[in-house]
């Protein structure tokens, strides 16, 4: 969850390339005079691009407050329209309502689009600049970058592949291909009710007919380069709770410590609890029957991680991570199989008792974990909470609650679709150095897209950087001094130049 968050949070990896080969410039996708043109246009609405990505993040749609859901639809609604759709209808769902889109330009290929508008949680406290402002901050790297919640999940990105299809209206340049797009607003809270939208019979239909789905991104490493994933990790967002009052396990009010002799303390029942969940390494699932559709990575997938390396990598992911080392000492590349092909067991947050200053010496009645799950094929979103009930009853902790959030499964895209063809041809047309890996590690909706009924391939398709999704001084590149990093009117301009490519490529 680009999360989502939504990535997750792989998009620390994709800021600094796990080895990408370097690419040779090749004969650009789009034709000279149009792509003059669309440049032209572009840069002519540059400050306009800027007002219109400020007037978003200005109206933050947070799904797990309920906040402004209806309003960031119709919000949503209004820009595709303005950018060119034909039509954009609200879609109503048990939760946050979605938005569906077509332009029609009469092109053989259709090619599908997923948007999210809603935004994480954030606390204007933390942040060195107004969260809802997005101002422009010109960094000691170089980098003039925009802060503000939503600036690179997603709304930063996604604002600018609306600036290319202006581009197209502005200059009267009809589209190589028809689009259709798919919004929703619960994308931060684990997708809850996106299969309403997806489900929706028109937007089926339109699905069916499409040659892929793309999610526009801007994870461009420091040297240029792209990673093109294919596939991501599912995610299931669970909360544990121990709770004396209800279980009985414990005090029913928060009473004196002096009893911990005699009353069980809902705190370490959890703590007890959790550390079921993975082995001493405190990494690796040990939850019954968890690694039991488990599917191992091929030797193909792991010739993609192994081709990537290159000697420098693992210093720039640790500087961007800011870690000194990976599990158990072990070496980068082992590292890199583990990322992709491991499920994993996190715990995001522990809450219980008192946390302010100096001592009470009190025993909580409660207390709570919030956890997320980690998916990887041939895994089962549906069999998560099943599973670790069984776990936990199995061991005595019957007493625990389990209160599950979002759930979705892992993605996967064949390297041969045409999707991932026409990004290759605009990676390297444009000559950055990319690479290709076997899934993200981060998560986010796309198997509504990749499973069936729908059963469509997906990738991430962006050039451009941001940082600090999902927390404070969330940022989004404008330009930059280093002229490998694309600003957003080039980033804008890759996106058309994808279009075309996508137009060119067989199905």
């Amino acid at each position: 969850m680009l999360s989502r968050s939504r990535l997750l949070l792989c998009a620390s990896l994709a800021c600094v390339l796990a080895g990408a080969a370097t690419a040779q410039p090749a004969a650009p996708p789009i034709p000279a005079e149009t792509r003059s043109k669309l440049t032209t246009a572009i840069e002519a609405d540059h400050a306009q691009a800027l007002t219109r990505l400020r007037e978003w993040i200005a109206l933050p749609s947070i799904n797990a407050e309920k906040l402004n859901r209806q309003e960031g639809a119709e919000l949503m609604q209004r820009m595709l329209l303005d950018a060119g759709f034909d039509t954009a209808r609200i879609i109503p769902t048990d939760g946050a309502p979605g938005v569906f889109a077509r332009l029609d330009a009469g092109a053989p290929t259709t090619l599908a689009v997923y948007f999210m508008y809603d935004v994480k949680q954030f606390d204007p406290a933390e942040w060195s600049q107004p969260p809802l402002e997005g101002r422009i901050v010109e960094r000691d790297d170089g980098k003039s970058v925009l802060i503000g919640r939503g600036a690179i999940n997603q709304k930063g990105p996604e604002a600018t592949f609306l600036t290319a299809l202006r581009a197209f209206k502005a200059t009267g340049t009809p589209l190589p291909v028809n689009i259709v797009l798919v919004a929703e607003g619960e994308e931060e809270t684990g997708s809850e009710h996106f299969g309403q939208i997806t489900g929706d019979p028109e937007v089926a239909k339109a699905l069916a007919g499409s040659v892929g789905v793309i999610l526009p991104v801007a994870w461009q490493g420091e040297d240029g380069g792209v990673e093109i994933h294919l596939g991501a990790k599912g995610v299931a967002e669970i909360q544990l709770v121990a709770d004396g009052a209800r279980s009985g396990r414990g005090p029913g009010m928060e009473i004196h410590s002096m009893n911990a002799a005699r009353v069980e303390n809902p705190a370490w029942r959890l703590i007890k609890a959790l550390d079921t969940l993975v082995a001493d390494d405190g990494v690796t699932p040990t939850i019954d029957g968890w690694m039991d559709e488990v599917r191992p990575l091929s030797a193909a997938q792991i010739a993609l991680i192994d081709a990537g390396l290159r000697p420098d990598a693992e210093a720039l992911t640790k500087k961007g991570l800011k870690v000194q080392g990976w599990v158990a000492g072990e070496d980068y590349r082992t590292s890199l199989v583990r990322l992709a092909s491991q499920p994993t067991v996190n715990i995001q947050g522990l809450v219980s008792g008192y946390t302010g200053p100096g001592g009470k010496t009190s025993m909580p009645s409660r207390a709570e974990a919030k956890i997320d799950f980690r998916l990887v094929p041939d895994m089962r979103a549906s069999e998560v909470v099943a599973k670790l009930r069984a776990h936990l009853d199995k061991r005595g902790f019957t007493d625990i609650e389990i209160v599950p959030g979002g759930i979705y499964g892992p993605t996967e895209t064949p390297r041969d679709s045409a999707i991932v063809d026409a990004l290759v041809t605009t990676v390297e047309g444009a000559g950055l150095p990319y690479t290709v890996n076997p899934r993200l590690a981060g998560s986010w909706p796309g198997y509504r897209f990749t499973d069936p009924p729908v059963s469509l391939p997906a990738v991430f398709v962006g050039i451009g950087q941001g940082g600090q999704m999902h927390a404070p001084d969330e940022w989004y590149l404008i330009d930059a001094k280093n002229p490998k990093l694309a600003g957003i009117d080039r980033q804008a301009l890759f996106y058309a130049e994808f279009l075309f490519a996508l137009a060119n490529t067989k199905p």
